[in-house]
């Protein structure tokens, strides 16, 4: 039963007509366009829009053909090739002479607008998903556009200017029109065309899999099957503790879980099995549970970086302003559902080899001023979310696991996986609290490397005025965040001053090398990494990757992972470079460049539960600014970045009459109390 096609039906209802006339006129100019080498001063362009208008009506074709009886009534093999041919021209073969690579569109038709060109032809690979979830009315907003920029290319003279006040008329009216799906789709418990997969699939038939409109690799096919096999009183202990997490985390933050009940859930094609006893273990707690999004293997990384900022083309105050407002209208629009949203059940994935792009001259870029207006819209976009759906009342939790991407040791990667996410948080906390009553005894934490990293910083702690019932750290089990276990804090901005060097990090999807931040009280103040020869390519990669849409970023975070069975699980494996930030965080020490922990609900009273004393560091100089100006406050950024026990000389805590108390000597652990977290490495 194809759910969604209720869930549009009012929008697609509304613009069939349209959409029929659509279609026929794009029929004629396939048509007109299918000689496009007797004509050879557009003949290019013409080639263009024939390309883009076989593709299209191919995706109309089988947007009408989509039922359930399409997908059961064909051979597994016969679904596999269909699904590579909508995708095989993103793959890495195949990118260099596609017009989504901006290199290709320029070679094809000239700086500037080759690169709208290419903008323009991603526009078309939504279509995608439009045709498999039935949204009409967006493929009819798509093939107006197309009309148009057909109609303009055959009788004009071809300008930036002229395309791209095209593509920008049709950005407002996706604008105006459908910014509310942007709730609808993740928030909303009535969007079912992701949990009817997950639910009422026969997970048996793998032929299910090919009816997300998802790009569906040997790892989706593989995932299923091993989950398929996999023993279900695993399966029913591994759901009720992530379930069990979830609600954890709203004790742990002092949250009333009573308050809402819907849960958001991400996850990944071919997990559906685990998904669908997760969906139950959430009823248990009186928590409805949906999937909003599910993710599949990445076609082609490079594609993706290269259209990160397309909205380069056409973003400008008028632009960012309706997006705001639009945001702000649909959100009140949305509060009915929006106030029954408790949080997101993430399950991330991981695998993938590690991805340093190629930095494309032809690339579009967001200028300065458009940067600050981009800015400003996240700002303004965050605060409407806060309205409806704030931090104080809603919570997060998440998981991680292999995909068979990960190499031939998959199986056995699982199983480790799965003994890392069920640790004992009980044993985990009693350990941690021996690290932060330490710490809570320093005036700062003093961090330096060995072996060539040339890691070396002071981090301020706050000053706690009742130590008996006060603590700087959050003593952090398997809550928000599976597995255990780290113990965090916000430190004091002034006087945080030194050095973080890593040696190679994967951060937000992207490999840096020798990725080195300097801090000066507090703030990013230099930075500099090895992945390209020339030095302001590595300073402009970091820019747009790690510190974008800012210039600097603050520490928000700084805290000591104690997860050395994870750590030495990685190593034997040699899958480091492989692992989640989620997993790489409880590694080591790590530092978080961005917001604090507690962003948009620092007013709300946290304690740890085995001390129960109050953390009292949930504010840091720039979060504070929100009692006088919120657009100042936050950076809606938090990226955490680890420095693994190898790496490490020492970590102690400085006391304010000059004593050290190490915590941490040559990547062990030395503080009494702590011994039994070095046991990984001796077995």
């Amino acid at each position: 039963m194809f759910t969604e096609k209720n869930f549009y039906k009012h929008d697609n209802d509304r613009v069939l007509e349209s959409y029929q006339d659509t279609i026929l006129r794009i029929r004629e100019i396939c048509e007109e366009t299918s000689n496009y080498g007797e004509n050879s001063e557009k003949k290019e362009y013409f080639k263009f829009f024939n390309h883009v208008s076989n593709f299209i009506l191919k995706l109309a074709e089988l947007e009408r053909a989509f039922n359930d009886n399409y997908f059961f009534s064909k051979p597994i093999e016969e679904l596999k090739d269909e699904n590579y041919k909508l995708f095989s021209e993103l793959l890495p073969e195949n990118y260099e002479v596609s017009y989504a690579n901006p290199t290709y569109g320029v070679k094809i038709f000239g700086e500037k607008i080759g690169q709208a060109f290419s903008s323009l032809y991603c526009r078309y690979r939504s279509y995608i998903s439009y045709a498999f979830e039935h949204k009409i009315f967006k493929m009819e907003v798509s093939n107006g556009l197309f009309i148009e920029a057909y109609n303009y290319v055959r009788d004009n003279e071809v300008s930036y200017e002229g395309l791209t006040e095209l593509i920008r008329k049709y950005e407002v009216i996706e604008t105006e029109k459908y910014t509310g799906y942007f709730f609808k789709e993740r928030y909303n418990k009535d969007f079912q065309f992701f949990t009817d997969i997950t639910e009422n699939s026969d997970l048996k038939d793998l032929r299910y899999l090919f009816k997300y409109g998802e790009y569906i690799s040997e790892n989706e096919i593989k995932t299923a099957q091993f989950l398929l096999e996999y023993p279900v009183d695993k399966i029913n202990t591994l759901t009720r503790a992530i379930a069990k997490a979830y609600v954890n985390g709203f004790v742990r933050d002092n949250k009333d879980i009573t308050k809402r009940s819907d849960v958001r859930i991400i996850c990944n094609v071919g997990q559906e099995r685990l998904v669908r006893h997760l969906i139950q273990e959430f009823k248990v707690h009186d928590l409805k549970a949906f999937v909003s999004e599910v993710i599949s293997t990445d076609v082609n990384k490079q594609y993706d970086y290269d259209h990160k900022f397309d909205d380069a083309l056409y973003l400008d105050k008028e632009l960012t302003d309706l997006r705001i407002k639009t945001f702000e209208d649909e959100g009140e629009k949305s509060n009915g559902f929006l106030k029954d949203y408790s949080g997101i059940m993430y399950i991330e994935k991981f695998g993938e080899s590690p991805f340093s792009p190629e930095n494309k001259k032809e690339r579009l870029k967001l200028s300065d001023d458009q940067l600050k207006l981009y800015q400003n819209q996240r700002n303004k976009m965050r605060e409407t979310i806060e309205k409806h759906m704030p931090d104080c009342e809603t919570s997060f939790c998440i998981v991680a696991f292999p995909t068979p991407e990960i190499g031939e040791n998959f199986e056995e990667i699982f199983e480790d996986t799965m003994m890392i996410n069920m640790l004992d948080s009980d044993r985990y906390e009693v350990i941690q609290q021996a690290i932060i009553d330490a710490l809570d005894r320093g005036e700062y934490v003093y961090v330096k490397g060995n072996k060539g990293n040339e890691t070396d910083i002071k981090v301020k702690l706050n000053e706690l005025k009742n130590p008996d019932k006060e603590t700087n750290f959050v003593n952090c089990v398997a809550d928000v965040n599976i597995p255990v276990g780290e113990v965090f804090t916000s430190p004091v901005l002034k006087d945080t001053n030194g050095v973080l060097h890593i040696d190679e990090v994967y951060l937000e999807g992207f490999k840096y090398y020798n990725l080195k931040l300097t801090f000066k009280d507090g703030y990013v103040s230099d930075y500099s990494c090895t992945n390209f020869e020339d030095e302001e390519a590595n300073k402009e990669y970091i820019r747009e990757n790690l510190l974008f849409p800012h210039k600097t970023l603050p520490l928000g975070e700084f805290a000591i992972g104690t997860n050395t069975l994870a750590y030495v699980i990685a190593e034997k494996y040699g899958i480091i470079d492989k692992l989640p930030v989620l997993i790489i965080e409880k590694m080591g020490p790590h530092f978080a460049i961005g917001d604090t922990c507690f962003s948009w609900a620092e007013d709300l009273p946290v304690y740890n539960l085995l001390d129960k004393k109050e953390i009292i560091a949930r504010d840091n100089e720039k979060s504070i600014l929100r009692k006088t100006n919120i657009e100042e406050a936050y950076t809606n950024v938090h990226t955490d970045i680890t420095l693994p026990y190898d790496a490490l000389e020492e970590i102690s805590v400085i006391t304010k009459d000059g004593e050290k108390i190490e915590i941490i000597r040559d990547g062990r652990f030395v503080l009494k109390g702590t011994e039994e977290l070095n046991e990984p490495f001796s077995k």
